[in-house]
């Protein structure tokens, strides 16, 4: 694997002496890369890099704080807080891991991972701040104007990172599903044990060709190191973002999870987030959620990620995500149309066993989830409020890329004029809510069995 870290222009901050260590950082990150690859290079080589890497990052921060406060930078305090957290926890932690392990190829591993992340993370978000290359702070603003300054924050880190024009898709994302997602979860906590809970959703994509190639990694399939440089640059992407707001500071981390996609979906039926958006970066789909803190009653069962850990964790969700993808590519997929919650939770459990299923509950929410993830079969309602059964199949055949999806009505409104309104429009089919659940499933199954050819 030839993983390797790219400086770039962008990563100049127009300070020579600031310039010159993280260049210096970068190349002492690249040589441990080669030593951990060549296998003729011995133990005590690796532990010597490594013990480099770390007396070297200390005397940066130190004259980095020196360099701050000569010009008298307001966020210094701030921006030693992050250095302090780096040096005097992940760092302590990482060295644990490999004198407990010996050295060993992960434990090795994940100190690159997370030093790459972190350094990344926080060349393109603190130290771009040092030179004015940031946004300036919110202070006492109205939820509206809050949620648009978060939105352009965020347009603002996709383009300082990863040079990403983004697009705003959605700016209240309901958790569909888009495309093949690794869901990364940050808790942070205050004293008074109020929660602020951060979920940035990735495609697998836009992973490969942002993180990944700045750190050369070879490959088109999400590897453990590349999860765990993800990790510690969305914490910083986060923590950035966060400090826009005031009362931020008082909160520290508390946890933080890999989620499968139930998981993510059951934050969203607990509690609506105060931030909901997905955008569209050109390399890929991303999602940014927040729960503001007291909106957060309980938590969804996940196992935290330590450095203890970490390498085992990534390493099984990252085997259990593909897994589980293998199993949904093999299901139709069936998009349910409906405004009842009750009525939705009744076709999950009816075919979810079967079926890799998706919900919308109004038809502006279904054409947003045909768009993210194309389904083989959509349940529709006929009675909905804004936009009916009738209105949605209509966009849905104006539409070239949708115009075939199949769509069967599932309905309480059976009548004849009804059912008249729609033949024109070619559905799949009329199903009655009525019907006991044992004969719709039959009829779905019925239905595919019919377009494959089965008998």
């Amino acid at each position: 694997m030839e993983n390797r870290l790219v400086w770039q222009d962008r990563f100049n901050i127009g300070v020579d002496i600031i310039d010159k260590e993280h260049k210096k950082l970068f190349r002492i990150i690249n040589k441990l890369f080669a030593f951990g690859e060549d296998e003729e290079k011995s133990q005590w080589v690796c532990q010597e890099g490594i013990k480099y890497f770390k007396d070297h990052a200390m005397k940066h921060f130190a004259d980095e704080e020196a360099y701050m406060e000569s010009i008298n930078y307001s966020g210094l305090q701030v921006h030693k807080r992050i250095h302090d957290d780096f040096r005097e926890k992940i760092l302590p932690a990482l060295q644990e891991e490999l004198e407990e392990s010996d050295y060993s190829e992960d434990a090795v591993s994940h100190f690159l991972g997370v030093c790459t992340g972190w350094l990344l993370g926080h060349t393109l978000t603190e130290d771009r701040a040092i030179t004015g290359k940031t946004i300036s702070m919110w202070d006492e603003l109205l939820p509206e104007e809050a949620h648009i300054a978060m939105r352009q924050a965020i347009l603002q880190q996709m383009y300082d990172m990863f040079q990403l024009d983004a697009k705003v898709l959605s700016e209240s994302y309901g958790g569909e599903k888009f495309g093949k997602g690794i869901y990364y979860r940050i808790i942070y906590s205050n004293e008074k044990g109020e929660k602020w809970e951060n979920i940035l959703v990735f495609e697998e994509n836009l992973l490969i060709n942002t993180v990944g190639k700045l750190i050369g990694i070879k490959t088109d399939k999400v590897t453990v190191m590349l999860v765990n440089a993800v990790r510690y640059t969305a914490r910083q992407c986060v923590e950035r973002i966060m400090e826009h707001f005031p009362s931020s500071t008082k909160y520290k981390i508390k946890s933080e999870n890999l989620l499968t996609y139930e998981q993510f979906r059951k934050v969203f039926e607990r509690e609506k987030p105060q931030f909901s958006m997905l955008f569209d970066t050109g390399a890929g789909y991303f999602a940014y959620c927040v729960i503001a803190p007291h909106l957060n009653e309980s938590s969804v069962g996940t196992t935290s990620i330590k450095a203890g850990n970490a390498m085992s964790e990534i390493g099984n969700y990252l085997k259990k995500n593909e897994k589980k993808q293998k199993e949904m590519s093999q299901k139709k997929k069936i998009l349910v149309v409906d405004d009842s919650n009750v009525m939705l939770q009744a076709m999950k459990e009816l075919l979810d066993k079967e079926y890799e299923m998706s919900f919308a509950n109004s038809g502006l929410s279904a054409i947003s989830s045909l768009t993210l993830d194309r389904p083989d079969l959509i349940l529709l309602d006929y009675e909905m409020p804004v936009c009916n059964g009738r209105q949605v199949l209509e966009m849905i055949r104006s539409e070239k890329d949708f115009a075939g999806i199949a769509v069967i009505f599932l309905t309480g409104r059976v009548d004849k004029e009804s059912v008249k309104q729609v033949l024109s429009l070619k559905p799949a089919g009329y199903l009655s809510k009525s019907l006991e659940p044992v004969e719709i499933k039959k009829n779905i199954d019925l239905y595919f069995e019919k377009v494959s050819g089965i008998k």
